[in-house]
């Protein structure tokens, strides 16, 4: 059986971090930027840390190679 490749686009918009959570940017800042308030648009500049959960299903389904 042939080795399953990763997941493409999970590769561009997921990291594991060294502790193994996952980190994926914010969304809603793609456009309309000056409707969102200043503390929405500063909190949302890092990455943000998925749920636990969230994050076991992204590398049980996209990022695990087997």
């Amino acid at each position: 059986m042939p080795k399953l490749k990763t997941h493409s686009g999970s590769k561009k918009r997921f990291r594991v971090t060294a502790s193994g959570k996952i980190k994926s940017g914010a969304a809603g800042k793609r456009h309309g930027m000056r409707k969102r308030s200043q503390d929405m648009k500063r909190t949302a500049r890092q990455g943000l840390i998925l749920f636990k959960a969230d994050g076991e299903n992204i590398v049980e389904h996209f990022l695990r190679q087997h």
